[in-house]
């Protein structure tokens, strides 16, 4: 996410969290009142200036999920949510404590083929469709 070239202040970085249980990849149902709200991602967020991968993934769990960020893997995938300034990059984590809904509408534990019948965010669903189910 970040690299030794140009910086490109017109885009956002967002994390996304992959967390698998069992199979099973844990994702949250927007709030409807925000950006793509009712669709279902993968938790996380944007990274604020100066934080790291690892300070992000700690943040954005605890805030959304209460529970503690243990670990993020290298970047599995990163794709542009179309028509806005995020680039949304997907990376594997791991975390201690049981996830519950702080920001979210609801969250489920689902396999890449339950995930695929899911409203997915745009972002999320190039994801689940070129990486998820790419590799089953």
């Amino acid at each position: 996410m970040r690299g030794g070239g140009a910086v490109d202040a017109s885009v956002i970085e967002v994390v996304a969290a992959v967390a698998v249980r069992e199979g099973r990849h844990l994702v949250c149902q927007r709030p409807a009142h925000k950006r793509h709200g009712g669709l279902w991602e993968f938790p996380g967020g944007k990274l604020e200036p100066g934080e790291t991968l690892q300070e992000a993934v700690r943040r954005e769990l605890a805030e959304e999920l209460g529970v503690e960020g243990t670990e993020a893997g290298p970047c599995l995938a990163t794709f542009h949510d179309p028509g806005s300034p995020y680039r949304v990059a997907f990376h594997p984590v791991t975390f201690r404590g049981e996830p519950r809904c702080l920001e979210h509408a609801a969250l489920a534990w689902a396999t890449p083929a339950e995930l695929a019948a899911l409203p997915l965010a745009p972002s999320d669903r190039r994801f689940v469709e070129t990486v998820l189910l790419a590799g089953a």
